[in-house]
C-alpha cells in the first residue's frame, strides 16, 4: 500500500529529500556561525595578518585568498572599491595559499612586504598581474611598488611567515573554508568572488547589529 502510494505520488519523495537537504544546510550554517563567533579573536586580531583600511574601523572584512586564484583576482577590485568608498571599514588579509609552492612563495613575499609598510600596494599588484608569480616576477612587481627588493629577499626567509600561513590554514579548516576567496563580516561567511554591492550589504548588515 505504501509502495503503491509512493509510485502514485513520487513528488513526496522529492519533497522529503529537499526537506532533509534544507535541514542539513541550516544545521551546517548554524555550526559555521557558531564557529565564526568563537574565533573572532583569531580572525580580527592575529598580529601576523596584515590590515588595511581604517585600523579603528567599526566593521572588519576578513578575506582568505590565494594570489594565483582567478576568483580572488576577480574580487580584488570590489574590496579596493569598498575601502575607497567607506572610510570606516577595516580589512584583514588571511593568506591561504592552496594552489602550490608558487602561491606559498607569493604569500610569504606579501607578508614580508608588510615590514616595509607597503603591503596593500604589493597585495593589489600581485592580484592584478596575469604573469606567473615566480620569484623573479615577485621582485619585479615589488620594485614597481616601491619596495626595497634586497630587503624583501632577505625578509622572505623569516620563519614567522610560515607560522602565519599555518595558523590561517588551521583556522580555515575550523571554519569549513576549503577554497578561495572567502569573505567574513561578523558571523557571516560568503565563499567565492563577490561584487562591491554584496560587500556593502554585508557591512551594512553588521552595522545594524
Amino acid at each position: 500500500m505504501i509502495e503503491q502510494y509512493i509510485r502514485s505520488h513520487p513528488e513526496v519523495i522529492e519533497q522529503s529529500l529537499q526537506s532533509l537537504e534544507n535541514k542539513r544546510a541550516a544545521e551546517e550554517q548554524q555550526r559555521q556561525r557558531a564557529a565564526l563567533a568563537a574565533h573572532q579573536q583569531e580572525l580580527l586580531n592575529d598580529p601576523g595578518s596584515p590590515v588595511s583600511g581604517n585600523p579603528a574601523g567599526d566593521v572588519t572584512v576578513v578575506e582568505f585568498f590565494d594570489y594565483r586564484c582567478g576568483y580572488c583576482k576577480k574580487a580584488a577590485s570590489s574590496l579596493t572599491q569598498l575601502q575607497q568608498s567607506d572610510a570606516r571599514v577595516r580589512v584583514v588579509y588571511k593568506d591561504f595559499p592552496i594552489l602550490g609552492e608558487t602561491s606559498e612563495l607569493a604569500a610569504k613575499a606579501a607578508l614580508a612586504s608588510n615590514l616595509q609598510g607597503k603591503h596593500r600596494a604589493f597585495h593589489e599588484a600581485l592580484l592584478a598581474t596575469k604573469d606567473d608569480l615566480t620569484k623573479e616576477q615577485l621582485f619585479h612587481i615589488a620594485q614597481d611598488t616601491g619596495l626595497d627588493v634586497t630587503r624583501l629577499d632577505r625578509d622572505l626567509s623569516r620563519p614567522e611567515w610560515q607560522s602565519t600561513i599555518e595558523r590561517n590554514r588551521i583556522l580555515a579548516k575550523t571554519l569549513g573554508i576549503s577554497g578561495t576567496p572567502a569573505f567574513i563580516v561578523g558571523n557571516d561567511l560568503v565563499p567565492g568572488a563577490v561584487d562591491l554591492k554584496t560587500l556593502q550589504e554585508l557591512v551594512a548588515h553588521k552595522r545594524k547589529q
